[in-house]
């Protein structure tokens, strides 16, 4: 067995979650040795994360059904996900521990 690091992904799908969940990726980050962090961002996180910028936004993944449902963009240095429980879920299934901000 190939030995991982610890690999977590975090789901905020509003903006008190995508306080916490900006928070909780630092502090892991912080805490953990090589350690892996996403932030999946869908629904009512979506456009605060647009309009505040964050030192954790390159681990964030945006949801495209989100950007297209809300008709909003994303810079191109965001990283988008065509959607977010396809991507959570394929997370999971390869090993990926999983929280909800």
């Amino acid at each position: 067995m190939i030995d991982q690091p610890p690999r977590l992904i975090i789901h905020a799908a509003d903006e008190a979650s995508l306080s916490r969940a900006r928070s909780n990726a630092a502090n892991f980050l912080a805490a953990v040795d090589n350690g892996v962090v996403e932030i999946v961002i869908n629904a009512d996180a979506v456009a605060p994360a647009l309009a505040t910028p964050h030192a954790t936004d390159t681990h964030l993944r945006v949801c495209a059904n989100t950007l297209h449902n809300q008709q909003l963009e994303a810079p191109d240095h965001l990283v988008q996900v065509a959607a977010a429980v396809v991507y959570i879920t394929d997370r999971q299934r390869d090993g990926w521990a999983y929280i909800r901000a």
